[in-house]
């Protein structure tokens, strides 16, 4: 097995000589570590100065413990969120868990102090739960449960997580327009925090796109993150090519497939993103502004919403919840249809002649949503070149 290493995370050397950004820590996975370390202390009564987790990719990470407490019949400790080379404004936070013994066999995870608690619809959790997202949820308790293991103890835990500060650092995150109050939300699709240095990460991109070039071909696969690739791989859209990830910098890598020779560059994109793009906006940070609702309800009103459909996505927190309003209302397709192809023609006046630029917009409820003329095109091209024929 495999252990997180600063080589791991990021730091070195990259393509021409260029520093690579460094890698941090997600909430969730300071959250998994110091609930194993608590469990370690209260089941052992030891004192430990690192504890470890196991990543949803199967690598291993052992973090520094900081500011152990032992009350009566809990333990309680803390690891240093680190976000790496990334502006996250969770960065130097302390991430907390409190645990204690059950005599039931139960392991019960909640969010105590600075973590919040959703109070609207339209998340990956139901009003009234804690911001402690589905897989860091898991990935704590399960880092709980491996030290129990360790020890032979076959009780059960009550763990809660807690973040001194959070409060007042959530003020500065979307959570309240989201509707997740008191607190930040315990995050992480991967256990690892992938550097946002803007500048950095435009040319790290540019870099990704060169090295495609010159190994894959001249008809780029991209993709904004984690969710995109996970998708392509799982729909099998173009085995053996691997999309280069431009995050939130869509028109910038635009200009870089274009400045770079690229033929043609097909974009894989969630809804919540793409739909960005068809009122123009091609750098998708939510701190740049979202309009996500406004720009699905005027498409949908294209569409023939009434104006009550209309009223009640203008309510909706996540486009995911946008998108089933539109699914009930028999809606969906024709919303979708007109949202692709705007988008698709703002990203070909971004590409200019000399290339072309396609989309392919999906969710996970409703998998592929919509595809611009184009794109269907593109990626056989795209294919084409995993086979040695592009």
């Amino acid at each position: 097995m495999s252990t997180w290493s600063d080589k791991a995370a990021g730091q070195g050397w990259g393509c021409g000589g260029r520093r690579r950004l460094r890698r941090g820590y997600t909430t969730g996975t300071c959250a998994a570590v110091a609930a194993a370390g608590a469990a370690w202390m209260l089941l052992s009564g030891q004192e430990c100065r690192e504890a470890e987790a196991r990543l949803p990719g199967g690598v291993k990470v052992r973090l520094p413990l900081e500011e152990a407490c032992r009350r009566g019949d809990w333990v309680s400790c803390g690891v240093k969120k680190d976000a790496g080379d990334d502006p996250d404004v969770t960065d130097g936070l302390l991430i907390c868990a409190r645990v204690s013994r059950r005599d039931d066999g139960a392991f019960c995870l909640s969010g105590g102090e600075g973590v919040g608690k959703v109070t609207r619809p339209g998340l990956k959790l139901s009003v009234g739960e804690d911001a402690i997202n589905p897989v860091p949820r898991q990935m704590i308790l399960e880092a709980a449960k491996q030290s129990c293991r360790a020890l032979g103890y076959e009780g059960g835990l009550d763990i809660a997580v807690y973040v001194p500060g959070g409060q007042e650092a959530a003020a500065k995150t979307f959570n309240g327009a989201l509707g997740i109050v008191g607190g930040i939300s315990i995050l992480g699709t991967t256990g690892i925090v992938e550097p946002m240095s803007e500048r950095a990460l435009v040319e790290s991109i540019r870099v990704e796109i060169q090295f495609y070039r010159e190994n894959t071909g001249r008809w780029l696969l991209a993709v904004p993150g984690n969710y995109g690739e996970a998708f392509v791989e799982e729909q099998g859209l173009a085995e053996g090519i691997r999309p280069v990830k431009c995050s939130n910098y869509v028109g910038e890598m635009l200009d870089a497939a274009s400045e770079l020779g690229m033929e043609g560059v097909l974009l894989v994109a969630h809804a919540g993103k793409l739909v960005k793009r068809a009122a123009g906006m091609l750098h998708t940070h939510s701190s740049y502004g979202d309009a996500r609702m406004e720009i699905l309800c005027a498409h949908a009103v294209r569409a023939g919403a009434s104006a009550g459909l209309a009223r009640r996505i203008l309510d909706c927190v996540s486009s995911d919840a946008a998108l089933g309003l539109l699914q009930e209302a028999g809606l969906l397709d024709r919303t979708m249809a007109s949202v692709t192809e705007t988008a698709g023609r703002h990203l070909r006046r971004r590409a200019g002649d000399g290339m072309a630029a396609e989309a392919v917009v999906y969710s996970q409820p409703y998998g592929i949503l919509g595809k611009t003329s184009g794109a269907e095109r593109l990626l056989e091209k795209i294919r084409g070149q995993a086979c040695g024929r592009g």
